[in-house]
């Protein structure tokens, strides 16, 4: 017997079965939140690069 996958939402963090046609949201306005989120730059990875004026493009080609 296999077991359910439940997960929380990560908008409003209540619980949500894999079964659940938003999955992983609870609901469509929680989807449509977080993809509003997106939209706007609500998220955003740090830019730890702390010598990005002295970064040389010529240095990090990809040659193919």
């Amino acid at each position: 017997m296999s077991k359910a996958i439940v997960v929380k939402c990560p908008i409003c963090r209540s619980l949500v079965k894999r079964d659940n046609d938003s999955f992983p949201f609870c609901s469509d306005r929680c989807k449509t939140n977080d993809l509003g989120k997106w939209a706007s730059g609500g998220y955003s990875i740090p830019d730890n690069n702390e010598n990005f004026d002295d970064y040389d493009d010529n240095e990090h080609k990809v040659i193919h």
